[in-house]
Order: structure tokens, then C-alpha cells, then sequence
């Protein structure tokens, strides 16, 4: 079901290290006790243990879907005995009754033979980055399985995401025009002024189709929804794990509720208080990161792409620029290329050579395999919904002059995605600014935050940022940094989730600067 005014309007619509190695640390490896200045000695009190999730007393109405998912997302058929089961369920649009109307989030959930049924769910949100029933099946489909077999893993897909109730308010040549960067139709020879009209036109149509609701797609909504299911559930306290924007929504729900999280992971955090200029340059490093390193495997396994995959990958994004590829633009090109990057399937990896063949076949003239990959990331990762939440989140973003500033400075610095993501940051502009949410004031939980050295959808430096910001709000935490490549850190590394899967059970976090390997 589309969202409509008539929809809108209705009342009611029905996730021990073995592996690991520790590395290196900033922090203290022993206490440091500061001389007294008079007073009885300080008494050392044990914090008390956090309390545990629980299962659900009222659980939603679950379907099998695994095979239908799993199709359309281009996974291939599921491993032996893996089930994922759909719901939907109801969540008010404006949880303080300042707008009336309900809205229908659905929910996916993902089990193993071997997962106990008594074992309480793990609750999963990866923001606007792709949908979260993406995240979770790409987990589910891969190799690494020792989060799932511990525990059911239940995601939420954010408002107008994924199977969320949809939204359908772009303009179709305006929808187009901002997935290519404005290179076709009027304009195409000033990209960035054509982007900022794009935006424009945008943000007024799908602002009108959303009013009196255009206001309730952040951060702290989605941390609403995320309430109702507990509520759903008439459980106290939940588990809960944010990767990439979806961090954001689990650091909302930390403040907003924080009485009722027994466990947090925030997996590859966007940085906090960041804008737009300096959230863009950290996912830029991280992509080109993540394409050094697609490149030294492919080198290695002597994919088609040649002695050198990074220069041919640059040679036939500039030939996309110019109009080599036909109605393929650069951006859609770097659509299907930052797709397969940041691939939530721990086996990317091992399918170097479907890239590398889709890519040089293009080169060649054939470029069927290449839109078939640029369909399925468009579909995951470029719908109105998307557009509408990741604006929302948008903060500050850039001048037209200073996006063209930014086209000649980032593409040289960063060759292979630079001077289309300077463009692309015009996408939002004409979206109201908002205001970053505000971070937990008080958190008595652990927390366990996890980053990647290569990660091309928000680079690295948001572990760092989030760890701060926990800091300030007097939680205990530790970072565990992955030294490979792809999105999020908790679907490709076993390490990592032999962490999570500890201390999810007992809250034991690891040691604080553990590295996992690639």
C-alpha cells in the first residue's frame, strides 16, 4: 500500500574473541589512582548488572517469506534451514498525540535450526542507508552465522523504507534526475545548479504529499516505532543494534527510553554533529578505501578488469560522465559499484568477479549485467522514502558554490568518487535544515561499538565521534575495529559477532581496542 492523503489521513493502518587480536589502545591498561587529599579511602562498587532482554509475552503474526525476500534482493537461495518470517504492526505517527493517524511498520525476522527458542531477540535498524530487511538478509545469507544461531534477529524497516509502508511522492523525472546527478535533461552542462533545482522540486512535492506529517521522518520517530514494538511485545527491555544512519535512531532510542535497553551496539556510527560536507568526505575515504582493497583482490585473483581495476574502474566512470556508457550515468554507475562495496553479504568477498565481469562487459558494449546491478541497488537504497528520511537527517549541507568547489577538490583527491558525491550533496538542499538529535544524557548500560578501517557508506571516523558522546553520557564502552572491507562491521566479521554474541548474553564487553581481522 502507497502512501496517499487518504492513507495519511486514515485512522489506522493495518543482533571469548577467539580470533581476535587486541590492538592498540588510547585508554589506561591499569586503573590510575590519584593521590587522596584527606577522607576515608574511595570503596570500590561493582556496578550492578544490566538487566537482560526478554522474549516476547505478545508476539506479532509472522509469515514465511524467506524465499520471496531473498529473490528480490538478488541473494540467491537461502542456506539450509534459515526462515525469515514478515510482520507488520501498527505504530501512532506522532507518539506525543500531536498528530493523529497511524502508520504500518513492518518488521522481518530471521532464525537458524540451531537458534533457541528461548532466546530473546535481538532488534535491528539500519536507518535509510538500505532498508534494515536488506541488512538482516544480507546477514542471514552469508557465512558468518554465530549472531543468528545465538539468537533471533528481528529488523525494522524505517518509515517509507523497504517494506514500511511506502512513500510515492517524486516526480518521476525528478526521481530520475537525482539518481544520474542531473548528467541528463536541462542543465546537464551546470550539474550541480541542476541538482539544486531537482531538490527543489523534490523537497516541495513530496513535502505537499506528506502535510501535515513532512515532519515526522527523523531520527526520533523512528526511535518511536521502535517503542511500539516493545510495547507490542509488553516486554520491559530490549536488545537493540544500529548500523551506519540506523545508529542514529538506536542513539535516539538510548535517550528517549533508555530505561528499557538491556543490551546497545552501534555497528559503523555516521559521526555525531557532523554536517553534511564533513559526513560526505568521511564516506568518501572510506569508499575509496573499500575500492583499494576490492582492487588488490582483484588484482589478485586476475579478475577481467585488467592489471590495474582501479584505473579501469576511474577510465569507465569518465567515459560514464561523458556519455559513454548511453543512458548509464556516472552516478548510476557508482550506484552499482558503492552497492557491491557495501554489501551487507559477508561473502563479497568471494564474488570480486561478478563485479569485475559486470564492469568490463560494460566497458565492451554489453551492459546488461551492469543495470541489472544498478536495478537492484536503486531498488534498496533509492526509493522516496529514502529521500525523504536521509534530508530529514541532512544537516547543513553546502552552498551550490561550494559543491563546485568541492567537485574539482574531491576529484582529485578522491578519483573514483569524488566528483559525484560533491554534486550529490546538493540532493537535500533545498530540505529544511534540521537539528542533530541530541545524544543520550544518562546511559547506565554497556555499550559495544564496532567500526571498519574501509567502510564506504559512512567511513570510520564515527566510532570515534559516538564513543564521545557515550563517554559524556557515562556509559561504559568499548570499540572493536574490523580490518576489512564492506558495510556493516556485524554481517562480515565472525570475530565480531563472537563479541556480540558475549556480550549480548552477559554484558561483557571486550577489551576496549580489540582488532578483528580482514
Amino acid at each position: 500500500m502507497r502512501w496517499t492523503r487518504a492513507v495519511v489521513l486514515a485512522a489506522t493502518l493495518s543482533i571469548m574473541i577467539a580470533g581476535c587480536g587486541a590492538g592498540p589502545s588510547d585508554r589506561p591498561g591499569v586503573a590510575v589512582e590519584r593521590q587522596r587529599v584527606g577522607g576515608a579511602a574511595p570503596t570500590s562498587v561493582a556496578p550492578a548488572p544490566p538487566p537482560s532482554a526478554e522474549l516476547p509475552k505478545t508476539d506479532l503474526a509472522w509469515r514465511d517469506c524467506t524465499t520471496p525476500t531473498l529473490d528480490l534482493l538478488g541473494l540467491g537461495p537461502a542456506p539450509a534451514g534459515l526462515v525469515l518470517d514478515c510482520a507488520e504492526y501498527t505504530t501512532p505517527i506522532d507518539a506525543g498525540g500531536g498528530v493523529l493517524g497511524n502508520f504500518r511498520t513492518a518488521a522481518i525476522r530471521a532464525k537458524l535450526p540451531q537458534t533457541p527458542a528461548d532466546a530473546a531477540p535481538l532488534v535491528l535498524t539500519s536507518g535509510t542507508d538500505r532498508s534494515s530487511t536488506a541488512t538482516l538478509a544480507g546477514l542471514a545469507a552469508g557465512p558468518a552465522s554465530a549472531l543468528l544461531a545465538a539468537r533471533p534477529i528481528v529488523a525494522v524497516d524505517r518509515r517509507g523504507i523497504g517494506s514500511s509502508q511506502p512513500i510515492d511522492c517524486l516526480p518521476p523525472e525528478v526521481r530520475k534526475g537525482l539518481a544520474d546527478n542531473a548528467q541528463f535533461g536541462p542543465g546537464a552542462n551546470d550539474p550541480v545548479e541542476a541538482m539544486t533545482a531537482l531538490s527543489q522540486d523534490g523537497t516541495i512535492a513530496c513535502r505537499d504529499f506528506l502535510q501535515p506529517y513532512e515532519g515526522a521522518f527523523d531520527a526520533q520517530h523512528a526511535a518511536d516505532d521502535l517503542e511500539q514494538l516493545r510495547r507490542q511485545w509488553q516486554v520491559d527491555h530490549i536488545a537493540l543494534l544500529g548500523t551506519g544512519n540506523g545508529a542514529k535512531v538506536a542513539l535516539s532510542y538510548a535517550r528517549k527510553y533508555g530505561d528499557h535497553l538491556a543490551r546497545l551496539v552501534v555497528d559503523s556510527p555516521e559521526a555525531v554533529n557532523a554536517d553534511a560536507i564533513t559526513r560526505a568526505e568521511q564516506r568518501l575515504a572510506g569508499a575509496e578505501a573499500a575500492m583499494t582493497a576490492f582492487a588488490q583482490r582483484c588484482t589478485a585473483i586476475s579478475c577481467s578488469l585488467g592489471p590495474d581495476p582501479r584505473a579501469a574502474v576511474i577510465d569507465l566512470v569518465n567515459r560514464a560522465g561523458t556519455g559513454g556508457l548511453g543512458d548509464i550515468s556516472a552516478a548510476a554507475l557508482l550506484t552499482a559499484v558503492s552497492g557491491f562495496l557495501g554489501s551487507p553479504r559477508a561473502d563479497q568477498a568471494s564474488r570480486v568477479r561478478e563485479l569485475a565481469d559486470a564492469l568490463s562487459a560494460a566497458g565492451r558494449g554489453d551492459r546488461a549485467g551492469l543495470g541489472t546491478l544498478i536495478q537492484r541497488e536503486t531498488s534498496a537504497t533509492g526509493g522516496d522514502g529514502q529521500f525523504v528520511n536521509r534530508c530529514t537527517d541532512t544537516q547543513q549541507p553546502p552552498t551550490p558554490t561550494k559543491a563546485k568547489e568541492l567537485m574539482g577538490t574531491w576529484g582529485a583527491k578522491y578519483p573514483v568518487f569524488g566528483k559525484n558525491t560533491a554534486i550529490e550533496l546538493m540532493e537535500c538542499a533545498a530540505w529544511p535544515v534540521s537539528t542533530a538529535p541530541a545524544m543520550p544524557e544518562k546511559l547506565t548500560i554497556p555499550v559495544l561499538v564496532l567500526g571498519g578501517i574501509a567502510d564506504p557508506v559512512v567511513g570510520n571516523a564515527g566510532q570515534a565521534s559516538v564513543s564521545g558522546a557515550l563517554g559524556a553520557a557515562g556509559a561504559r564502552h568499548a570499540g572493536l575495529t574490523w580490518q576489512g572491507w564492506g558495510h556493516p562491521v556485524s554481517t562480515h566479521s565472525s570475530c565480531a559477532q563472537r563479541a556480540m554474541v558475549d556480550y549480548l548474553k552477559d554484558a561483557k564487553l571486550p577489551a576496549d581496542g580489540t582488532a578483528c581481522p580482514a
